[in-house]
């Protein structure tokens, strides 16, 4: 039987490129976004993720999902600590940490009663380490420990839970490509010093692991956080 997938953020950039290649891989895949959008294949529900009876209502539509890949997240604007607002915290918290909570909580049980399922949270090298702006960079360590926690108490139920940590992707119309248009001397020298390869990741290379992960294949991986950044990140583990 085919297997669901509900992607969070799925309408571009990472959250697009991997749930076209959950399709790919013989998955049947539900994208939300806030904006409605035609995908060839995919069925595209509009939702607003900061607003919690949203995705409740996500979650019921969507009904036995298999596959959960919280994708969704932004910085907000980034920022030092010192910069930073109690508001820019509040929002960062929303879209990034509790559209993960409410959506593993709401379909946790349907895997644990089947006896498989995959919740793949995608976090970020800034929170495996220090660096991008202080909110985000503390709730995506946040969602790094959520998902060790709930990796160590489902997996006997045969629900495993991981983390994958992309470094610096571009797509177009994405952060990366802002900034690549708006001061392409300061990105040339960003690319040069900081991104060992020499090159940004790209969408697809994310969304090969996190299919890897979404598979049998990967039976005895739960509780992981991925790097997945060409070097990128100085973080011996």
């Amino acid at each position: 039987m085919r297997k669901l997938a509900l992607v969070t953020g799925g309408t571009r950039g990472i959250g697009l490129a991997i749930a076209e290649t959950l399709l790919r891989d013989g998955a049947r895949v539900i994208v939300c976004g806030r904006e409605p959008a035609t995908l060839p294949g995919i069925e595209v529900v509009t939702a607003d993720v900061t607003q919690p009876s949203q995705l409740a209502e996500l979650a019921a539509y969507a009904g036995p999902v298999d596959i959960l890949v919280n994708n969704v997240g932004g910085s907000l604007g980034g920022g030092k600590f010192t910069a930073s607002t109690v508001e820019q915290w509040h929002g960062t918290f929303a879209l990034n940490l509790m559209p993960a909570v409410i959506l593993s909580q709401a379909l946790l049980p349907g895997m644990r009663d089947r006896r498989w399922g995959r919740i793949i949270n995608i976090s970020s090298i800034w929170g495996r380490e220090s660096g991008g702006g202080a909110a985000y960079n503390a709730i995506k360590a946040a969602m790094i420990s959520m998902s060790k926690n709930l990796a160590n108490e489902v997996v006997r139920d045969g629900v495993l839970v991981n983390c994958v940590a992309p470094g610096s992707v571009w797509f177009p119309g994405g952060g990366w490509d802002l900034k690549q248009q708006a001061n392409p001397a300061a990105i040339a020298k960003f690319i040069d010093e900081d991104l060992p390869r020499g090159s940004f990741g790209q969408p697809q290379e994310v969304a090969e692991l996190v299919a890897f992960l979404a598979s049998d294949r990967a039976s005895l991986l739960a509780g992981a956080c991925i790097p997945i950044d060409g070097g990128q990140g100085h973080s011996n583990l």
